[in-house]
């Protein structure tokens, strides 16, 4: 948030990015085309509107057209504008193969420009770069990494004398305290699918990656499915989550924005995000002061690890109307300049060494877990096609909503998992 690939993630996913509520607008420098006007389309709503204004400012005549939209809009429209050919020069796209806006999945048609040539996708570190590409080529410009967590709002918890849980059981007495306050732990806006899963994956790190680091290699060769793992542990402790009730009321009626409010305001102690959502709250509540931690699922703080990967970035449409304007973008956004403004103004980690980058003390602790190799990449980033997320976010949904079960959800999930890319 996105991202999907947070990808989704995410969001941006990578997500994701920082992924917006579903109301989207569109922002004109220009009236009109020509070889100095570049199209784009972005999932990054309120902080590609600064890149682009110095990208402007660097390149004197050159105009960008742009629009901006949540995940759920976006990615419902952008395959269908690539293969209708009215696409924009550069566009959104999540790291791996997770959501129908991926990487994976808008170069297997050859819908994107390789980037391969360009100066900064040698510098890309292995993690990033294996998510960035489809078949050894580089066709995604991901400037930033995210993380998903429990950000508290710290006004909010010195209120009620609360302060972060290391472990589950603190987690559940933490939500217990914070309802009986009247102020509940964490805003939910499950009303957009995509939101579903963040808590899910932050769970899943622990529960599923900590006594396994190799399970993704076991799910790919088959010697492990969703229903038969840990999976189902951190379905159960989602579903305890919400039946302990760390969340505000109704969290299928409420979206993304509304649980910005919710977080930003106070109404709750947090919200569990990716660290994007930071920059989003600090617009609600300027005075704020917002930290990401990690969200625990066992008793044992050492063993905690948290879903930190790519976020979302940039790729060029193979039929750019201006393809040169269109990497002269994407290598801006890459540059130390372009990358530092993006990820400021995020809340998020530059994907690139050397950038120069102020670490802002929100981010202090997912700085501290990159660091020791304390992470693991959004779940979904490899998979072998997007209908599997797609099942997981609706199937979620069934469950809040007492429609389905985790078993059924797991089985669904898996069944998808095997039809393969």
């Amino acid at each position: 948030m996105k991202t999907r690939t947070l990808t989704a993630l995410v969001a941006a996913t990578t997500a994701a990015a920082l992924l917006a509520a579903c109301s989207g607008g569109t922002k004109s420098a220009s009236g009109g085309g020509g070889s100095r006007t570049l199209t784009l389309a972005s999932v990054d709503q309120g902080s590609v509107e600064d890149v682009v204004k110095a990208f402007e400012k660097a390149n004197p005549g050159v105009k960008v057209r742009f629009t901006t939209s949540g995940a759920d809009q976006y990615q419902q429209q952008i395959r269908t504008q690539l293969s209708s050919g009215t696409a924009p020069d550069v566009l959104s796209v999540w790291p791996g193969n997770g959501n129908p806006g991926a990487t994976h999945v808008l170069a297997e048609p050859g819908y994107l420009r390789d980037l391969s040539d360009q100066a900064w996708a040698a510098k890309m570190p292995p993690a990033i770069k294996s998510v960035a590409q489809y078949e050894g080529k580089t066709y995604n410009a991901i400037f930033g990494q995210n993380g998903i967590g429990a950000v508290y709002n710290q006004q909010a918890m010195d209120k009620a004398g609360l302060t972060p849980p290391d472990t589950w059981t603190e987690l559940l007495a933490f939500c217990r305290s914070a309802e009986a306050k009247g102020t509940p732990a964490f805003a939910l806006g499950i009303q957009d699918n995509w939101v579903t899963q963040l808590a899910l994956y932050a769970l899943v790190a622990t529960t599923v990656y900590g006594p396994d680091h190799d399970f993704d290699q076991k799910m790919q060769s088959g010697a492990a499915t969703f229903a038969k793992s840990p999976w189902t542990t951190a379905v159960d402790k989602y579903v305890t989550m919400e039946k302990t009730g760390c969340f505000q009321k109704n969290p299928l009626g409420t979206n993304y924005e509304a649980s910005q409010q919710l977080a930003a305001s106070g109404r709750t102690l947090g919200i569990i995000q990716g660290n994007w959502v930071i920059a989003l709250l600090k617009q609600k509540n300027p005075q704020g002061t917002f930290t990401l931690k990690a969200l625990p699922a066992t008793d044992d703080p050492s063993q905690t690890l948290v879903p930190a990967a790519a976020g979302a970035g940039y790729g060029v449409n193979a039929k750019a109307k201006n393809p040169e304007l269109a990497l002269k973008f994407v290598n801006f956004v890459m540059s130390p300049e372009g990358m530092n403004l993006f990820v400021k103004k995020q809340g998020g980690l530059p994907s690139l060494p050397d950038t120069g980058f102020a670490v802002d003390p929100s981010l202090t602790e997912l700085s501290q877990f990159i660091q020791k190799n304390r992470t693991v990449p959004f779940m979904d980033q490899r998979w072998p096609n997007a209908k599997v997320q797609q099942t997981m976010l609706s199937g979620l949904q069934e469950i809040f909503s007492g429609q389905s079960t985790p078993q059924s959800l797991l089985k669904d999930m898996d069944s998808d998992y095997r039809t393969g890319s």
